[in-house]
């Protein structure tokens, strides 16, 4: 009798478990779907994810599409956007590029290179660079001529088009131009030092969908290049700071 009683008593106990994570996932899909909802009452034309609760007690994490992560109070009254950083010993630490080094490891670690423009190492690949990387950016051009003693160096560089005035655009037009391209890394370098192609925009071209994926990992300016750990390093670097951080001989 004892037995049958612990076993019931143990039922119970799951059956409740199970009811109060239902319950609390109801709860917050409420939660989310009233707080996307003030948004919208406020800014319509833009798209809201609701990502789920922050490091910060009574605030949520809403993604604006191709835009910022906003931190947003419960009744989804106040928020405020940009970098929310941690205090730690010796360091401040940007919460959002640690929670992302995790996700942008896996997508670089199963995504396919078909549609990446791709600088091959010299030799034996010694590591791989991904650079989400515009047209007329100026710190842009100045990395790809490093592209050149970076293969040297043996690293791999692996452009994503991220047209940094948005799509549609000019920028986007010349990016999209130089994927579209036969020869897309002969194409990418006359942009880059300035000897436009004629402007030619297939239609199957991945420039929309990099541009979507920079953006949901972190991407606000360009060059941005990340490391296969996940690492997200903005702006420009030399071949010889890149390697080195790469753990290179340069």
């Amino acid at each position: 009798m004892e037995f049958y009683s612990k076993r019931l008593v143990g039922f119970f106990l799951l059956a409740c478990s199970f009811s109060s994570a239902a319950l609390a996932e109801s709860a917050n899909d409420v939660l989310a779907t009233d707080i996307v909802a003030k948004l919208k009452s406020a800014r319509s034309e833009l798209n809201y994810r609701f990502v789920g609760p922050s490091v910060i007690p009574s605030l949520y994490e809403v993604q604006v599409e191709g835009g910022p992560m906003l931190y947003v109070t419960e009744d989804g009254s106040f928020f405020f956007d940009g970098n929310l950083y941690k205090v730690k010993v010796g360091q401040f630490v940007d919460i959002r590029s640690l929670k992302l080094d995790a996700e942008r490891k896996k997508v670089f670690a199963n995504m396919s290179t078909d549609t990446m423009t791709i600088f091959k190492a010299a030799g034996e690949t010694k590591a791989i660079v991904n650079v989400f990387t515009d047209i007329d950016c100026g710190f842009c051009r100045k990395l790809h001529k490093e592209v050149p003693k970076l293969n040297q160096l043996g690293i791999e560089v692996r452009y994503l088009a991220y047209p940094r005035a948005g799509i549609p655009s000019e920028a986007y037009d010349k990016i999209a131009t130089a994927w579209c391209s036969a020869n897309s890394q002969e194409s990418l370098t006359r942009f880059k030092n300035g000897n436009d192609d004629p402007i030619a925009v297939c239609e199957d071209n991945p420039v929309a969908e990099h541009f979507e994926l920079g953006a949901r990992l972190g991407v606000t300016g360009t060059p941005a290049i990340i490391l296969m750990d996940g690492s997200l390093l903005p702006g420009y670097k030399k071949a010889d700071e890149l390697a080195k951080i790469l753990g290179l001989d340069s």
